[in-house]
């Protein structure tokens, strides 16, 4: 039995202690060979439940708990960008949890407590669109990913949005048992994929970039994805230097130009296979990948699925609902 110790701490929202017994309960209750102990475990001191409805809270484990957890999880809380994070022994604890090989994964505003403990230097992480320049300003050392809605670096996963939580528990649940089990329980909890999600965040990008003059160049690399762009390409097009152009996206956009780029381009590919039933080495092409196995490549870094698996969940997901 996997145990999944989620690391309660005060000011945590309500949907953030909840979250990983009901997806691992169900998985559990759904597939047979499936067990999992969820554990909640927390320093000393008083603790509650934040906003909207805050609540005391009592838990059964102190840090103790984390020291045979398969899994560590750590939520979002109040105080969570103070250095270092309250409560005592947190960090040790975390960072004895990963020295034996625990997975560890942070959910929205819990990224800066996981990388307070300096886990996460030199990876790639993510957190709240809010929070993104904030945890890049403060722990420059981290790769930030303001895109991701799931990242996966080694031992670390670290989530955006609301429903970041279940995300980073089907995301387990997928390693641990395979993407259908995560697949059907993602449907029997009738999560949908929120495909438009990433076209908000497109829209918060070009919001920001309008004001540095870029927008003219954003259009025009979305209608090229097909075509083999080089920084040089782009920077003409926008009438400035390499340099100017990695400075401006990354003040602007929060990323350099390739990994935008590389944004749009998975997003075009992830419409493909939900819209279309363009075979994935046509997907590759019309979204400008150089081949299907660089396709599979990022997409899988990304969301942690194959393309054909994810338009498989996409569809019968969107079946089950509608």
């Amino acid at each position: 039995m996997s145990v999944i110790a989620v690391l309660v701490l005060d000011g945590l929202p309500g949907h953030h202690l909840t979250t990983p017994g009901l997806v691992f309960g169900t998985a559990a209750r759904e597939h047979p060979g499936v067990a999992y102990e969820v554990r909640l475990c927390a320093a000393p001191g008083p603790l509650g439940i934040g906003l909207p409805a805050p609540l005391p809270i009592a838990v059964p484990h102190g840090l103790e708990g984390l020291a045979d957890a398969d899994v560590v999880l750590v939520p979002g809380h109040d105080g969570s960008r103070a250095q270092p994070p309250p409560g005592a022994g947190v960090v040790d604890a975390l960072r004895g949890a990963a020295a034996r090989g625990s997975r560890i994964g942070a959910v929205g505003t819990g990224v800066f407590t996981l990388a307070a403990t300096g886990l996460l230097d030199g990876r790639r992480a993510t957190t709240g669109w809010r929070h993104t320049e904030e945890l890049a300003r403060l722990h420059p050392r981290i790769e930030v990913d303001p895109a991701g809605s799931v990242v996966a670096d080694g031992p670390f996963l670290t989530s955006a949005g609301i429903f970041g939580g279940m995300d980073v528990c089907l995301r387990l649940l997928a390693q641990d048992h395979g993407e259908r089990t995560a697949g059907e329980t993602s449907r029997e909890l009738l999560t949908p994929l929120l495909r438009h999600a990433d076209r908000v965040q497109e829209d918060i990008d070009r919001e920001r970039a309008g004001s540095a003059g870029i927008e003219p160049t954003l259009r025009w690399l979305k209608a090229r994805l097909h075509l083999p762009l080089t920084p040089a390409d782009i920077a003409a097009h926008a009438g400035i230097s390499v340099s100017s152009l990695n400075r401006r996206f990354r003040a602007q956009a929060g990323v350099s130009p390739p990994r935008y780029l590389l944004r749009l381009r998975l997003d075009r590919a992830r419409d493909l296979l939900v819209d279309t039933d363009e075979p994935v080495e046509r997907v590759a092409a019309l979204a400008g990948f150089t081949s299907a196995a660089s396709l599979r490549h990022h997409f899988a870094r990304q969301t942690g699925s194959t393309p054909r698996a994810y338009r498989a969940r996409h569809r019968s997901v969107m079946s089950a609902v509608g």
